[in-house]
């Protein structure tokens, strides 16, 4: 894969429309290493990755987009997020390990759900029924819903990485026309489809391009790079301690000693002692456990 871990963007002059690709290596490595997901598991994994990445780069914000699927399927819940500073992470959950390679098996009858949450102002949140037979389906049906924008999205992934291509178009601006907007996106998504996955996972982006859109006019920008990076810290798993209350936390405390949390992001292993417990009830007002 080339360009790996980075997202780049491009725009094609005298049109509304706008593209992304993607590219997620070692970050789509350091998320699945150690989970021992199936692998049709894994690169699902990796395509929510690919897609929070691909969502970010629609709007402004300074903060996070999570993209969550909740389901009946065999994955109980599947979960990626970016950050506005180009940092991803992502787990999936599942009673028993998944059997298929279907996505309609995988995730059925249920919802996926982005979330922005800024540090500035109440989150936003945007919701769709999993319908389809692909996340890029729920990601295009989304769109149309939500924003009465076009908008075709595509993933390809291999044992060593992810990589996802977006096209969309923008709010009339450069043309106003209806039939002429309408003329341009049909040009442009019916040459985006006859990229293959072999083609989106070995060329550069800029041979890409070229391969598809050779006759038009395009700009290429530079690429932004991305690193798979936890959120987690010993601070906030003291703080969802605390929230357990001091009975649950006296209980596991009588049972084991202390307490070891790992995180399912990272595999971080966070240990505290009865002593470091019962600081923490303190500062919280409870008092001490016992």
């Amino acid at each position: 894969m080339q360009e790996n871990d980075t997202s780049q963007r491009f725009l094609f002059d005298n049109t509304d429309i706008r593209g992304e690709i993607v590219r997620l290596r070692k970050s789509y490595a350091d998320t699945v290493t150690g989970k021992y997901y199936p692998e049709p598991v894994a690169r699902l994994l990796g395509q929510f990755l690919a897609a929070t990445v691909l969502l970010s780069t629609t709007i402004k914000f300074d903060g996070r987009l999570v993209l969550q699927a909740r389901s009946k399927g065999q994955i109980a819940l599947m979960m990626a997020e970016c950050t506005s500073a180009g940092e991803v992470r992502g787990i999936a959950r599942y009673d028993e390990t998944p059997t298929s390679a279907k996505f309609s098996d995988l995730l059925r009858d249920g919802t996926l759900v982005i979330t922005v949450d800024t540090k500035k102002g109440e989150p936003y949140q945007g919701i769709v029924e999993l319908e389809g037979e692909s996340l890029a389906e729920c990601l295009q049906l989304y769109f149309y819903q939500s924003e009465q924008l076009a908008s075709q999205f595509y993933f390809a992934s291999d044992r060593d990485g992810v990589a996802a291509m977006m096209l969309q178009q923008l709010p009339a601006q450069l043309k106003k026309d209806a039939d002429e907007r309408s003329a341009h996106w049909s040009h442009f998504s019916t040459l985006a489809r006859t990229l293959t996955d072999e083609e989106l996972l070995g060329l550069p982006n800029a041979d890409i391009l070229n391969r598809l859109y050779h006759q038009e006019e395009l700009r290429l920008f530079a690429p932004k790079s991305l690193v798979f990076k936890c959120s987690c810290s010993r601070e906030r798993t003291a703080r969802a301690l605390s929230a357990l209350g001091k009975q649950e936390i006296d209980e596991l405390i009588a049972e084991r000693g202390g307490i070891e949390i790992s995180c399912e992001f990272c595999a971080t292993e966070y240990n505290f002692g009865p002593g470091e417990l019962a600081l923490l009830f303190e500062q919280s007002g409870e008092g001490p456990p016992h």
